[in-house]
């Protein structure tokens, strides 16, 4: 009976620890973002001023019509759209193909050109890769548009997509394909007509990790866009609004900016938050 209290109160202890740190856990993630969205209600001068108080002392809805007047958002929205859009669709399309190759289909260097993807994922140079990307692009002449920032950032963490797509790809049967063949189906056949109806789940936690990706990059579009404002997406274009204040700062217009460019992601979250769980649990049974 002594033991049986002593780990009942073990566990209720180890509980305890848990729930308290998850909660701080949860305060320190979610904390920002109130602030965020609270503060782009207040007026700068409260904003300037500090204090801990959250709920703004009066609620200016005029805060979010200058931001969106000021920061020129309907061009950096439909930039960050167009951007979002065409890295998910070129992610899909390469990443789903690649794991279902390497999943499927047996050819030389295999393995290897496999293990070399993976080590390459744990090689990052970082913004010192800039200014080689940048003058390719010039010679290439693809500085002049955004399809430099959208091919670089499609390539960019590729390789943990295909490792997902080929994890889920390994919980589908082989004897779909074997079916699909007997049928006259060919291997890209197969692919497009068996295995991407089934690649659904993981398709959709590829496109909201590459849309989610692609609309928060920030470093790379600020260096290609330096030259033409009207190319910025809206990570990059919604720091200009902080610059718009009489003399200070304006916090509350650029804590509007900000709201207004979290919304859309969230949006495409919740449309594709089902699937996006599904593909998750899915491609990590088998790897």
């Amino acid at each position: 009976m002594k033991t049986h209290a002593v780990e009942s109160r073990v566990t209720k202890t180890a509980n305890a620890a848990i729930f308290v740190f998850l909660f701080i856990l949860a305060v320190l993630t979610i904390y920002p973002i109130i602030y965020i969205l609270l503060g782009s209600f207040k007026e700068n001068e409260e904003l300037v001023s500090g204090g801990l108080n959250l709920l703004p002392h009066k609620f200016i809805f005029d805060n979010y019509v200058q931001a969106w007047e000021m920061g020129n958002f309907s061009v950096y929205t439909f930039n960050s759209v167009f951007l979002s859009v065409m890295v998910t669709v070129i992610t899909l399309f390469t990443t789903s193909m690649a794991g279902y190759v390497f999943a499927r289909k047996e050819f030389r260097f295999k393995k290897l050109i496999f293990n070399t993807m993976i080590m390459f994922m744990f090689i990052n140079v970082g913004s010192v890769s800039l200014r080689p990307l940048f003058e390719l692009a010039v010679k290439l002449h693809l500085n002049t548009s955004l399809w430099a920032v959208i091919l670089i950032a499609a390539g960019t963490d590729q390789t943990i997509y295909i490792l997902l797509i080929r994890g889920f790809m390994q919980t589908i049967p082989k004897e779909l394909d074997e079916a699909a063949m007997i049928d006259g189906c060919g291997f890209f056949g197969t692919y497009f007509k068996i295995i991407l109806p089934n690649l659904r789940p993981a398709l959709a936690t590829v496109g909201l990790l590459s849309f989610r990706g692609a609309w928060n990059q920030y470093i790379l579009p600020l260096v290609f866009t330096m030259s033409n404002d009207k190319l910025r997406p809206l990570t990059v274009g919604v720091l200009e609004l902080r610059n718009n204040g009489d003399g200070a700062a304006a916090w509350n217009i650029l804590f509007a900016g900000s709201a207004l460019s979290i919304v859309p992601i969230i949006i495409v979250y919740f449309i594709s938050s089902k699937r996006f769980v599904g593909g998750m649990m899915s491609g990590s049974v088998k790897g």
